[in-house]
């Protein structure tokens, strides 16, 4: 899997197109934080209108697959429940992270801009998300490339893990 990253902010995901955008909300935290705020303002409050009338509120489990309109430069929005935030932990980030693979397995969708789970509020260091996620991943050659919706302090640190990575494996 090739890991590409874009800083989290409008104008950088205007410059990024893909398929799909995938990001998480929290069951018990409003406003939305992270890419879903983001993406939130960027559509009006369309997100915050579908919690406020009780068709998301974030559980645990929960996925929600909207189509884009012109307002975005992606065709498609997955959007991951991650429960309570006071609940999360690395299992949490685990089950999120296997879910959104299979999720793009069935729609049969190689590339995507993704935001890991938990990591809009540093509930989960960066490093250890991306473990997460190259643990799940494994040597499945389904997912192409990720663009990882990142800061640049997180970019590095992922990089700087896949690239320690890398190295033990070519020493075995």
């Amino acid at each position: 899997m090739e890991l590409t990253f874009v800083e989290p902010n409008l104008r950088r995901l205007d410059e990024v197109s893909s398929e799909v955008i995938s990001c998480h909300i929290w069951q018990n935290r409003r406003p939305f934080q992270g890419l879903a705020g983001l993406l939130d303002w960027r559509l009006a409050g369309r997100l915050s209108e579908l919690t406020r009338s009780g068709f998301l509120d974030g559980t645990l489990g929960e996925v929600l697959l909207m189509p884009l309109g012109l307002e975005l430069p992606f065709d498609k929005l997955l959007l991951f429940g991650l429960g309570m935030r006071e609940d999360f932990a690395d299992a949490t980030c685990r089950v999120v992270t296997e879910k959104l693979l299979r999720t793009l397995e069935g729609l049969r969708i190689r590339r995507a801009v993704v935001e890991l789970p938990g990591r809009a509020n540093e509930a989960i260091s960066s490093e250890r998300a991306a473990d997460l996620l190259l643990g799940a991943v494994g040597e499945s050659p389904y997912h192409e490339s990720w663009r990882l919706v990142e800061n640049e302090a997180g970019r590095d640190a992922i990089l700087r893990r896949t690239d320690e990575q890398r190295r033990r494996v070519r020493r075995l």
